[in-house]
């Protein structure tokens, strides 16, 4: 059985949120990966602030929780539940987040965590080369609609009949002498 199957990306990646223009972990999903409690977590992180900067991890205010609750249905949290507000990781935070914790389960789910990232970063870069294709797609069509639209307009003009130049209506016509 491959490492691949053990834990597999997609499980990874639907964890994955963007946060602040940022793709991200949860603490709680982090913490479930890498199979300690968000406590402990917490507590790493805590004692070692100097290694996650912000661009590692940040905490989220209550509008951003709020946010997220209503668009992943989660419980309130009124009763019980969390007294902090959550912590979002970003890839490299989640790096460092295995490195504090120390555990072998935590290095070895980092690796996951990491491949699920540059996984979602390669799906970006072909979703961006797509787009660009069709736009130049799109740009090639409406240049030929505008070629088709001149060659239409010609054919009608040599199709419709030239008006009189006399000014004389056909036939007999009393106006006509």
């Amino acid at each position: 059985m491959s490492d691949e199957s053990l834990i597999p990306v997609e499980r990874i990646q639907s964890r994955i949120l963007v946060l602040r223009g940022q793709r991200v972990v949860m603490d709680h999903d982090l913490a479930n990966l890498y199979g300690v409690t968000t406590k402990r977590l917490l507590e790493q992180v805590r004692r070692n602030l100097k290694r996650f900067p912000v661009d590692f991890c940040f905490q989220l205010d209550r509008q951003e929780v709020a946010n997220l609750r209503s668009q992943i249905a989660t419980a309130s949290g009124e009763h019980g539940g969390r007294r902090t507000l959550p912590w979002a990781f970003t890839e490299h935070g989640a790096i460092m987040a295995a490195n504090v914790l120390n555990s072998d389960a935590a290095v070895e789910m980092s690796v996951h965590v990491v491949r699920a990232f540059i996984r979602l970063r390669q799906l970006m870069i072909n979703h961006k080369v797509l787009a660009g294709k069709l736009a130049e797609l799109d740009a090639r069509l409406g240049e030929h609609d505008e070629q088709l639209a001149a060659i239409v307009a010609a054919i009608r003009q040599l199709t419709t009949p030239d008006a009189p130049t006399h000014g004389r209506k056909m036939g007999f016509h009393q106006g006509n002498r």
